[in-house]
């Protein structure tokens, strides 16, 4: 086994990603067969072959979550952690979108996992995506999905922690972020990116706000980390123009259709019994315009105050409360 091959195969191990471990095993197979050794090679495959146990994930030691988390990046100042670790196993990833942009999605996860095929036509994947659109339509959650399905680790840049009104500092926290990025592979979210990448045109501050978004514009030009990046914002219109070129990917994640909506409420509660059919198309008629964290919450409510009343099952007009409560707080557009 080659150094490069071996390299990967413990990297893949270190960070517990199942399907870089299947792939990296064919190509041992390959190359052991290549090189002439056919009976190894058929032994390998035959293993390879073999129906696979469920096993469950192993729970890590205190100790090598406390050696985890010092391996973050820290605050030049204070020492304080510049990001949150967020383990897959705590990671939310069901999402309900629209086809089209259901295939943006992916197609950033197919071409993670086909990296070293592509690399070998001299061509690269998308490794920095921007998601914007209205607040609670998933943009976050889209995060956590790529995190989940390409096996990598959730990096949340902490904001608050980064910007510093010392000179200079902004920058320096930013480029500990970066550079840990590419020392472990992860998915580095920067959530909310108009915090730090509001538009240097339309500012009055030329000063260490300015300075931070010039310092994230030369890090996205260098970016080449083995993960991804993902940025999200509600208001693309604010963030610096130069920045949608440093990006692989721009899209929009929308408020959901009434599909969508349908397809949420059934997902939703389909963990409790409903007491009669449920004219699902007239309650996505209500929910129209609503975000899909709204649309999730109005089910959420439903189901909790059908437990609370000891009922067995959910019934219609919980779920027209619900939905009432929800238009009474401006939650979800009113009819007319």
């Amino acid at each position: 086994m080659n150094a490069d091959i071996l390299k990967r195969v413990v990297r893949a191990i270190h960070i517990g990603s199942q399907p870089d471990l299947d792939r990296l095993a064919f190509k041992i197979v390959d190359v052991e067969r290549r090189s002439g050794h056919g009976r190894l090679a058929d032994e390998l495959q035959g293993i390879l072959k073999q129906p696979r146990p469920k096993l469950i994930p192993p729970q890590l030691p205190s100790s090598e979550i406390t050696h985890d988390l010092k391996a973050l990046p820290t605050s030049r100042r204070h020492g304080e952690l510049l990001t949150t670790l967020l383990e897959t196993k705590t990671l939310e990833h069901h999402m309900v979108l629209p086809e089209q942009i259901e295939a943006r999605f992916a197609r950033i996860e197919s071409e993670f996992a086909a990296r070293d095929r592509l690399a070998a036509f001299g061509l690269k994947p998308r490794k920095t995506i921007l998601l914007y659109g209205p607040p609670g339509c998933g943009k976050s959650l889209g995060a956590k999905r790529l995190a989940w399905k390409t096996g990598l680790p959730l990096l949340k840049v902490r904001f608050d922690v980064l910007i510093s009104s010392y000179f200079g500092e902004s920058a320096t926290n930013l480029r500990s972020v970066f550079s840990a990025a590419k020392e472990r592979p992860c998915v580095l979210l920067l959530d909310e990116c108009d915090f730090i990448a509001r538009s240097r045109t339309n500012s009055k501050d030329i000063g260490e706000a300015s300075r931070i978004v010039n310092a994230l514009l030369q890090q996205m030009e260098d970016y080449d980390a083995p993960g991804l990046l993902v940025a999200t914002t509600n208001i693309e219109s604010s963030l610096d123009s130069a920045l949608f070129r440093r990006f692989d990917d721009v899209f929009l994640v929308p408020p959901p259709g009434s599909h969508e909506i349908e397809q949420l409420l059934k997902l939703t509660l389909s963990g409790v019994k409903l007491e009669s059919p449920v004219p699902w198309g007239d309650l996505a008629k209500r929910l129209t315009g609503a975000s899909a964290a709204t649309v999730v919450k109005a089910a959420q409510d439903a189901a909790k105050a059908a437990v609370l009343t000891g009922r067995n099952s959910v019934t219609q007009a919980q779920i027209n409360q619900s939905i009432a409560e929800l238009q009474r707080n401006d939650a979800i557009p009113r009819e007319g």
